[in-house]
């Protein structure tokens, strides 16, 4: 029994060691690796890191990568940005291109761009190799920028942008649309102040000169270099279709204002015509007052029957006299 209350001690302390030596040969590769690289990491912060879900062997090669370029950045930092969620191999290649083109990028804005959603890999080799950007962007559908010189005459575009990124500005700036929609904007107003769509076709470089010189790249993360027309054509006659048009206007509405007279003179002409057969019962009715004057005349002793008669006889040579003129004629 007393055997076996020293032997207890003897167990545990030899499973302990054995823990410890199985952790050692566990880390021991990436320790010694990193050791032999002048990337030094102890194995107590290998543990640490462990412990924390780190992935060892990303944070141990992008320092020795970044130790060998000759960028001096902790373990704890790569660790850090890791547990951000952030790409450490892709920002350790980003400082790596970086560092061999001169270019000053200094880790806590290498990790707050990738951070930020951006490609900082990207980012640097755009800054070395300039990147040419297509204005319209044509996967979104649109071929040529359509823009109208003063004559009237449409030009169609196509242009070319050469940037280059701006590292200082690419946390914040903004994307290439912006730049696309700012040149597209440039050059419809470029042409659209041009007297002649002509004086454009012999120089097209006034496009690129007069929007390059707008700073277009102001707020963006990139710079511009350079604004090529790659393409420009002669569209339709947008003036004359807009004055075809106003014309074919014009005559709807002046056909619609006689249209509106001639309602309004044949109103009129029926109002006359009511106004004729008004009068012409007036004279009926006057008429037909006529017999009885003649019989209040005969009650009253006023009218003889011989004064009767050749009133009659009157009206009778009246009415030949007049029957006899219509038939002349």
């Amino acid at each position: 029994m007393s055997n076996l209350v020293f032997l207890i001690p003897i167990i545990i302390a030899a499973f302990i060691a054995l823990g410890f030596l199985m952790l050692f040969f566990r880390f021991f590769g990436l320790w010694f690796r990193a050791l032999l690289s002048g990337a030094y990491v102890s194995l107590g912060r290998l543990i640490g890191m462990w412990l924390r879900h780190v992935n060892l062997g990303v944070v141990v090669d992008s320092r020795i990568m970044l130790c060998k370029a000759g960028i001096d950045v902790s373990s704890d930092m790569l660790e850090t940005h890791f547990l951000a969620r952030g790409d450490v191999s892709k920002v350790s290649r980003a400082l790596v291109a970086a560092n061999k083109a001169n270019i000053p990028l200094p880790f806590q804005r290498a990790a707050a761009i990738d951070l930020a959603g951006r490609d900082v890999l990207e980012a640097v080799r755009t800054s070395v190799n300039p990147k040419v950007i297509d204005c319209p962007d044509t996967g979104k559908g649109k071929v040529t920028i359509d823009a109208v010189a003063k004559d009237g005459i449409q030009l169609q575009v196509k242009a070319r942008v050469t940037v280059r990124a701006n590292i200082e500005r690419l946390v914040g700036g903004a994307t290439e649309e912006t730049i696309i929609a700012r040149v597209g904007e440039g050059i419809v107003t470029t042409i659209g102040s041009s007297e002649s769509y002509k004086a454009v076709l012999e120089n097209p470089d006034t496009i690129s000169r007069t929007v390059l010189a707008k700073g277009l790249d102001a707020g963006t993360a990139f710079e511009i270099l350079s604004i090529d027309i790659a393409d420009i054509d002669v569209g339709t006659n947008i003036g004359a279709k807009l004055q075809a048009d106003q014309a074919e206007a014009d005559k709807r509405r002046f056909q619609a204002e006689a249209e509106k007279r001639r309602a309004a003179a044949q109103a009129q002409e029926q109002e006359m015509l009511a106004l004729v057969q008004e009068n012409r019962a007036k004279v009926v009715l006057a008429e037909a007052q006529i017999p009885l004057a003649i019989a209040e005349a005969f009650k009253n002793g006023h009218l003889g029957v011989m004064d009767y008669y050749r009133l009659k006889n009157i009206q009778a040579d009246t009415d030949m006299r007049s029957s006899i003129g219509q038939g002349t004629k």
